[in-house]
């Protein structure tokens, strides 16, 4: 038996290049899990037919010398990110046989380093939600409290992780889908900086947002992973190029709290307390902590849901039931649209469409989606000028524990302050990361995010490994 609970990526790459175990034999281990949990957890929508063919693969680069530290890792993606010749749905009914004919970059790059990809994950729709409760394939349960929501929207991904039904897993992170997920399920989940990994065959939801992140059990997992996603795209117009990427330079070791936007309303008391008590853990490991003014960031939320419906409401006018997808018959072109897109879409985006048409409609743009992209450069600036004094900015992770489903989701503006700490980050396109930072009362697991300035994923690693010592 292999001791998967304390695998990590590091400790599976010396065991497989001392031959301890074989990149089959550690495959079948997850597989057997996936068979024993997944039928209660949810976290796949599909395990693919071709793992242990991917495994000898690996296995060929560990005999003829080619293998990386990534080789033989067995990783879940989530159902946004295109695999040649599999499905990706981004859990939607409208793309449920749609198989992509390229690889996405991500994919692609993990590919050539002899990465075994375990299956798809389930998450919400087109990534619409925080719970993964708005998936066209059920709910996916949080392994740790099976009557709780995981988070979303990459929640299929973390569960597989934390089930053991794999090593790491991708997320994409939008609005926080990756960072406030693997808080509600004790893991470390990254959202990278936007235009450090090409988002280059992810199927979009909020283009000037979304960014493809790391999700496991350690930060130099997630490092490590990072390092390997981390590059240049020509087929991603807003992939960095790597000479314009920030080299790495000496910590003042001093963090920045936005105190003033910790007071806001809807903030678990256990959550603050938590908070207090990482902030002391990181000033006995040596870091200055100060204090910093943001008086825009309290704004970041309501800027992030114009933006992000009305480019939603941008990238989903392509999926009509004529090209691909989901097709309902009717007797005329605009019957086959509202057939096709009211039986294909799901409640929660066909409500995120409609607000961001609104958003995007003759009289309203300008008051709405003009005046939240002027905000937004201007928190943008705030961020920029406050880390000019701090290496990092810390939050909570989520301003509530771990749910339990049907708790907020008959109330969409309560699930939407899920994401009150973790929109400024994709608002300003920075890297974030949260950390596990120890549990409630009842047990429950809370994180601590960590934020950092453009391309500065180095010292949110630094902090990361450092106060996972404290922990």
């Amino acid at each position: 038996m292999i001791d998967l609970k304390n695998l990590t990526i590091e400790k599976a790459h010396n065991h497989l290049k001392n031959g301890d175990f074989t990149v089959t034999d550690l495959v079948n281990e997850y597989l057997n899990i996936i068979k024993e949990k997944n039928g209660d957890i949810n976290a796949y929508i599909e395990v693919y037919d071709d793992v242990l063919e991917q495994a000898k693969i690996a296995e060929g680069k560990f005999k003829d010398g080619t293998a990386t530290l990534m080789t033989g890792i067995p990783i879940a993606l989530k159902d946004n990110m295109l695999r040649d010749g599999f499905i990706a749905s981004a859990s939607s009914k409208i793309l449920e046989n749609y198989k992509a004919t390229y690889d996405s970059f991500v994919v692609k790059e993990l590919k050539e380093q002899g990465v075994v990809f375990l299956g798809r994950t389930n998450m919400d729709e087109f990534a619409m939600g925080s719970s993964t409760e708005t998936s066209a394939y059920g709910v996916t349960k949080n392994p740790l409290d099976t009557s709780r929501v995981p988070g979303g929207s990459s929640g299929g991904s973390v569960a597989a992780v934390a089930m053991d039904g794999a090593l790491c897993a991708l997320g994409s992170d939008t609005g926080g889908s990756i960072r406030q997920p693997a808080s509600f399920c004790n893991l470390v989940g990254l959202k990278t900086t936007y235009g450090s990994v090409s988002r280059s065959g992810i199927i979009a939801m909020g283009s000037s947002l979304d960014q493809v992140g790391p999700i496991g059990k350690t930060v130099r997992d997630t490092e490590i992973i990072f390092e390997a996603i981390n590059g240049y795209d020509k087929m991603d117009a807003t992939s960095t190029p790597i000479e314009l990427r920030l080299k790495p330079t000496i910590l003042k070791k001093r963090i920045g709290i936005p105190r003033e936007f910790l007071k806001g309303d809807g903030i678990d008391n256990d959550v603050l307390k938590n908070f207090d008590e990482a902030c002391k853990k990181l000033k006995n490991a040596g870091y200055e902590l100060v204090d910093v003014s943001l008086p825009l960031i309290k704004y970041s939320l309501a800027v992030y849901y114009i933006l992000q419906p009305a480019e939603v409401s941008s990238n989903l006018a392509r999926y009509d039931g004529i090209r691909y997808g989901y097709h309902e018959a009717g007797k005329d072109l605009l019957t086959v649209y509202t057939k096709s897109r009211g039986k294909g879409f799901g409640k929660e985006v066909r409500r995120r469409i409609i607000l961001g048409t609104y958003i995007l409609s003759h009289g309203y743009y300008d008051a709405y989606y003009n005046a939240s992209v002027l905000v937004r450069k201007a928190i943008r600036k705030e961020l920029m000028n406050a880390f000019l004094n701090v290496d990092a900015i810390i939050t909570p992770t989520s301003p509530f524990p771990p749910f339990k489903f049907g708790e907020k989701s008959k109330n969409p503006v309560s699930m939407y302050i899920s994401d009150i700490f973790l929109a400024p980050a994709n608002i300003a396109g920075i890297p974030a990361i949260s950390v596990p930072s120890g549990t409630t009362n009842e047990g429950l697991p809370l994180g601590l995010q960590i934020m950092a300035p453009f391309l500065r994923e180095d010292i949110l690693f630094t902090i990361g490994k450092d106060f996972e010592k404290l922990v």
